[in-house]
């Protein structure tokens, strides 16, 4: 997939969202955005993308959609102008998001992400997707900053295999993503990957085909 257009921070489209309190003494604390593709996101013109979308986030910091082949990839914050040449984080099976974003902020500035995926494997007696063979991943990205535009996935958390799915998530997102360089650093799972976790796909557009 890529996206022919110039696109640094134009994820901050439709970002307005709830007044939420935020601690002002450094603590890293959890604030809650709904994904709503109906009403709090707008479309974009973009060539060979199925859907691609500009939607609200939290304080200023928004989020890039794009969908192709029943599969999904999101992008956090104020995303650099390497997003033009094609970007792409997502699963190789077929898959979708949740609804609900976590984010995490320290002094009320968003660091990090997390967001459930839903992710199909087939039934091995029948072939098709079927919701018991359903895998469910906690996606920790990275938000990008203002003139930084640095954004991307930093690690992943099998939801179905860890009791403490969530604290793991979270413990990730608190000290993995500052230090974390997207497009250079490879995003791993962290914890115990079950049977459905499923397969991380990346594309990063020229810097994949040089």
């Amino acid at each position: 997939m890529r996206h022919r257009i110039s696109c640094f921070a134009l994820a901050i489209c439709l970002c307005t969202s709830m007044p939420q309190a935020v601690r002002a003494d450094g603590e890293i604390v959890s604030i809650y955005t709904t994904l709503d593709f109906d009403n709090r996101c707008v479309e974009l013109p973009v060539e060979e993308a199925e859907a691609w979308l500009s939607c609200a986030g939290h304080g200023g910091y928004g989020i890039l959609y794009s969908e192709g082949d029943l599969r999904q990839s999101l992008f956090f914050g104020y995303v650099g102008d390497w997003y033009a040449s094609g970007a792409w984080e997502s699963f190789t099976s077929f898959n979708h998001v949740n609804d609900t974003v976590e984010w995490r902020l320290r002094d009320g500035v968003p660091l990090a992400t997390i967001l459930r995926w839903f992710v199909d494997n087939p039934n091995p007696e029948t072939g098709a997707p079927d919701v018991r063979h359903q895998g469910q991943v906690l996606v920790v990205s990275k938000v990008g900053q203002p003139r930084v535009g640095d954004a991307c996935v930093v690690g992943y958390v099998d939801a179905l295999q860890n009791a403490d799915a969530n604290e793991m998530a979270r413990r990730i997102a608190d000290t993995l993503v500052e230090s974390f360089t997207c497009r250079t650093d490879e995003p791993q799972y962290h914890g115990d990957p079950g049977p459905f976790a499923g397969f991380p796909s990346r594309y990063f557009g020229i810097l994949d085909n040089p």
